[in-house]
C-alpha cells in the first residue's frame, strides 16, 4: 500500500472493490494498534466513495443497516462484516 495516507485509502477502496470474502477485507483494511477497536479499521469513515460502494462492486449484499456508518454486509462466499464509524468487525454484530 502506498505511503501517503490519501493514496493509501484510496487504493484500499480500490483493492476492496475486488473483495469475496471477510478475510479478504480484513486483509485489505488491518487492525491499525491504539485506534481501531474492530477486527479491521478504514481511516477515512464517512467519505465518498465509501466501503460499502466498494463492497457492492465486488458482489457483496446488504444485510441490514442502522445507518451509512453502521451496517453488515454479506460477501459472495457467504461470510459476514459489520462495520460501525471505521471499525471492521468479522461476522454480523447486529446490536
Amino acid at each position: 500500500m502506498p505511503d501517503n495516507w490519501r493514496e493509501r485509502t484510496r487504493a484500499q477502496l480500490v483493492a476492496l472493490e475486488s473483495a469475496k470474502s471477510a478475510d479478504d477485507v480484513l486483509r485489505i483494511l488491518p487492525v491499525v494498534p491504539g485506534v481501531s477497536a474492530g477486527d479491521g479499521f478504514y481511516e477515512l469513515p464517512g467519505s465518498d466513495p465509501s466501503v460499502w460502494d466498494s463492497l457492492r462492486k465486488a458482489g457483496w449484499v446488504q444485510i441490514w443497516a442502522v445507518a451509512s456508518y453502521y451496517y453488515a454486509m454479506r460477501a459472495p462466499d457467504g461470510s459476514a462484516i459489520t462495520y460501525i464509524e471505521g471499525d471492521v468487525y468479522r461476522g454480523d454484530r447486529r446490536g
